[in-house]
């Protein structure tokens, strides 16, 4: 399905709304690079190089994130994943992408999932780092999500009563790899230039969003990229979204922690790779 064009002014809008970064040649086959909670597009700094010399790269920042413009957050329009779904469609449609694989860290790869229901036709593939559908244990349906309504209700309340306090506890656990602290302080100092308002409203639609229902619908190919010893993500995770989209496969990686693309960019490059010249 072609896209609707888009008016100069529109195309400049959303470029500008979603600090738009594009690398590579104009001619590769399309990665769209998405961002995770609390992050922005230069969590993917140690990782495009693998990309950039034969591939379009395509990077940008959810409303509200890195450079994005913060004039168009708005917590009530963001306040759910339909509005991240509809800007990365839009992002797609004002850039006149086609046959995008999306690669989507964390709980963009939520956003992921929905969009290649709503938008099919834009996609060829999506590649989800460290993904899960829902964080919250459910025990009735046999999910394990890793954490308990408690447990995400006293992690946003913390979050709620101090920002800074929240990023310093955090960062060390999600990144894991103690024998680099850089890289947690890297994680820590994303979390903190996030505007507090942000971070609190965009830090329940990431943890309370639950996408395991869309999982059967997902019709492209899909790689479950996940990491030893991930604090947020179980790997019975990928065993599940496996066993209930049509198309996904799953590779477990040896690195440590929620965010590979930084602690192990070699290692993940690798698997992204691997997964593109197989489809």
């Amino acid at each position: 399905m072609a896209h609707e064009l888009m008016s100069p002014d529109d195309v400049a809008r959303i470029v500008d709304r979603n600090n738009v970064r594009i690398t590579g040649p104009d001619a590769g086959d399309v990665l769209l690079f998405a961002h995770g909670f609390g992050c922005d597009q230069t969590m993917y700094r140690r990782l495009l190089p693998f990309f950039e010399h034969s591939f379009r790269v395509v990077a940008f920042d959810h409303v509200g994130s890195g450079g994005s413009s913060l004039a168009d957050y708005d917590a009530v329009r963001y306040g759910t994943l339909d509005q991240y779904t509809h800007d990365l469609i839009e992002v797609c449609g004002a850039l006149q992408l086609a046959e995008v694989t999306v690669i989507a860290h964390s709980f963009a790869a939520m956003v992921a999932v929905a969009a290649a229901i709503e938008s099919p036709e834009l996609f060829r593939s999506i590649v989800l780092l460290a993904p899960t559908p829902s964080y919250i244990d459910d025990e009735a349906a046999g999910y394990e999500g890793g954490f308990s309504h408690e447990d995400i209700d006293g992690l946003l309340e913390s979050l709620d009563d101090n920002h800074l306090a929240w990023s310093s506890m955090m960062a060390p656990v999600v990144m894991k790899n103690p024998e680099f602290p850089e890289l947690a302080g890297e994680l820590e100092q994303s979390f903190c230039r996030v505007d507090p308002r942000v971070m609190r409203t965009f830090a329940r639609v990431a943890f309370l969003s639950d996408v395991r229902e869309l999982l059967p619908r997902v019709e492209v190919p899909a790689l479950i990229v996940q990491c030893t010893n991930d604090s947020l993500a179980p790997l019975s995770v990928g065993d599940y979204m496996e066993s209930r989209m049509p198309r996904a496969s799953v590779v477990v990686l040896q690195a440590q922690g929620h965010v590979p693309q930084v602690s192990a960019p070699d290692e993940t490059a690798r698997a992204i790779l691997d997964f593109l010249d197989e489809r």
